[in-house]
């Protein structure tokens, strides 16, 4: 195995929608030494652009960001594939002789990053289907209800709203008797002996001690994309015709809550409250993701203090 020390460092900062990663990110970037690549599966996409809290155009010419806006809405792009991705984008920036900076919220990406992707077993379309019809008879909470029997640890994870998750979870055990905590834990413990990674990872997470604070950011957050012309971005993916809610790209959060604004699901008052519950359910998501994450620094606001802290730390283990 590598030496450990011998390894380049890579600086991952996390935390929730709405925290302040990015502006804490590019400040990092304009004292010099660092690189951004993006770790937010709904900025990998063209066309989505102010319900992604993507930067500005002159924010992006000061401070770069890699694997954004490269992804069609109508493809899959998957953890697996962002592993792929990020590993050769922090091959190039330490080629460079900077350090890479990890930025973004999608918890899943930084977790295949670190452990590699469990061998889990393949879709297998009866049993989807026989959960599906389960959720449209007694609804998802019934389904969340299955899956804390039998695992208990991923069904205090999942929220009862992410049918996606609680499908594939149940699906798992399923149809091979061993639950999706067992997978991750065998995952784990191999990544734990050599995760194969040719680098350093380290963690810092924006974690606002107010709750109260980030959902009010939250809200304003929301609003604020709505006066930008969310709606209208959403209408011209809408109007191509190829995107249909249930792909990955429209059900990110916002999106999917103006998709059925756009449908008549949902009046304007209607979108606008879901898509500020979806966001704030988002952020106790990942704050329930950073709780559990081991070796973590965490940061309390996306201050300039945060920045000289973090600066001082990749001084500390610089080689």
């Amino acid at each position: 195995m590598q030496n450990e020390l011998a390894k380049p460092n890579v600086v991952c900062l996390m935390g929730p929608t709405a925290s302040g990663k990015t502006a804490l990110a590019i400040d990092l970037v304009l004292r010099g030494g660092f690189q951004i690549v993006s770790v937010d599966s709904a900025q990998v996409y063209t066309g989505m652009d102010i319900g992604t809290g993507k930067p500005s155009a002159e924010i992006l010419a000061l401070a770069p960001h890699r694997l954004i806006s490269f992804k069609d809405p109508s493809e899959v792009y998957s953890a697996a594939d962002f592993r792929v991705d990020a590993c050769r984008e922090i091959a190039d920036i330490v080629k460079q002789g900077d350090t890479p900076l990890l930025v973004g919220g999608t918890m899943l990406y930084f977790k295949t990053l670190r452990d590699g992707m469990a061998k889990l077993p393949s879709a297998d379309p009866a049993t989807r289907a026989g959960i599906e019809e389960l959720a449209r008879s007694d609804g998802w909470q019934a389904v969340h209800a299955e899956l804390a029997a039998v695992d208990p640890e991923s069904a205090q994870r999942i929220h009862p709203n992410d049918p996606q998750r609680l499908q594939r979870a149940l699906e798992v055990y399923r149809v091979t008797g061993k639950t999706l905590s067992q997978f991750h834990l065998e995952e784990k413990n191999q990544a734990d002996s050599d995760n194969g990674l040719p680098f350093n990872l380290h963690y810092f997470a924006i974690q606002p001690p107010d709750r109260r604070v980030l959902h009010s950011t939250i809200e304003q957050r929301f609003l604020e994309m709505l006066k930008l012309g969310l709606v209208d971005e959403v209408q011209a993916l809408y109007r191509r015709g190829d995107l249909q809610i249930e792909m990955p790209s429209m059900k990110s959060v916002g999106y999917r809550q103006v998709w059925q604004y756009l449908t008549g699901e949902l009046d304007y008052d209607g979108m606008a409250e879901r898509g500020i519950i979806a966001t704030r359910q988002l952020a106790k998501r990942q704050l329930t993701w950073l709780r559990s994450w081991e070796d973590l620094h965490s940061l309390a606001d996306p201050s300039a203090k945060s920045a000289d802290d973090v600066l001082k730390f990749v001084e500390s283990i610089a080689i």
